[in-house]
């Protein structure tokens, strides 16, 4: 037999009229590992950065996760229904983030704070990008909750943790393609570089990382989810994100190879120790 979700319900508590839900509590959760993370993280003073910019940094890293997963998801997956109902992009509550965007959205946010305060960009997001994947993480756990996102048709024969979605409004058993991807692009991802980037790397290299492992592992996951019904396969029979992680797959290889063969010129940045 297989299981059923246990159709959460979507709101995790109430404060008189204001309805906190699980999906915008794991954005919270998210945030606040970021800091806590990043406050161990700071402590290495050859990573160049202070508690300060570590304060700033999670400031523009909600901008630019809300506002690029929002634009992201309305121009890589609805651009034609938005293009004609331009008012809708603003109505975040009805649901549509795509964290491809979101992972713009903090590169262009790292970009803007490294020119801000004189720092090498590839310094910053090396710093970044190892605590980007515990936020993925957090994310796949409300989709699970919110019984979203649910995975292609399994047989539960092959697969015993197959798993009837309700919300799909039918009664096939699928992976539950939320954990796979919890597993994969969040505590994976993040036990792969929080390991790489323990000790001083060629500047660029951890970023670098961070492109290829999540496209490899996004590509992987993708094959357990269901395509969304308003787009289907594209080409060769590949998702959108699995077409979203070629590029970010292409650009991390090239980066890598690039920092590898700079190691002898490009130093590993340094900074006096934190004060604070």
């Amino acid at each position: 037999m297989p299981l059923v979700h246990p159709q959460f319900d979507p709101v995790a508590f109430s404060i008189g009229p204001l309805a906190v839900r699980w999906y915008g509590l794991m954005y919270l959760l998210a945030f606040i590992g970021f800091l806590l993370l990043a406050r161990l993280r700071v402590r290495d003073a050859w990573r160049g950065l202070t508690r300060q910019d570590v304060d700033d940094l999670l400031f523009y890293g909600v901008l630019g996760v809300i506002l690029g997963g929002r634009l992201g998801y309305v121009l890589f997956y609805k651009a034609g229904y938005y293009l004609s109902n331009p008012l809708e992009i603003f109505m975040v509550w009805k649901g549509g983030m795509a964290s491809h965007g979101g992972i713009i959205g903090v590169i262009i946010v790292m970009y803007l704070f490294a020119r801000s305060r004189g720092k090498p960009f590839l310094q910053v997001s090396d710093f970044v990008v190892p605590l980007i994947p515990q936020g993925l993480a957090f994310g796949r756990i409300g989709n699970f909750i919110n019984g979203e996102l649910w995975g292609r048709p399994a047989d539960p024969n092959v697969w015993p943790w197959a798993m009837i979605f309700p919300q799909s409004g039918d009664n096939t058993p699928r992976h539950p393609s939320q954990i796979y991807q919890f597993l994969l692009e969040g505590l994976l991802l993040f036990a792969i570089l929080w390991i790489y980037s323990r000790r001083p790397r060629p500047l660029g290299t951890v970023s670098a990382m961070f492109l290829i492992g999540y496209g490899v592992l996004r590509f992987i996951a993708e094959f357990g989810r269901e395509p969304d019904a308003f787009l289907g396969l594209l080409a060769f029979d590949l998702s959108m994100g699995q077409w979203l992680s070629l590029p970010m797959i292409a650009i991390g290889v090239g980066l890598f190879v690039y920092c590898q063969r700079r190691r002898g010129t490009t130093p590993v940045p340094m900074a006096p120790a934190n004060s604070g």
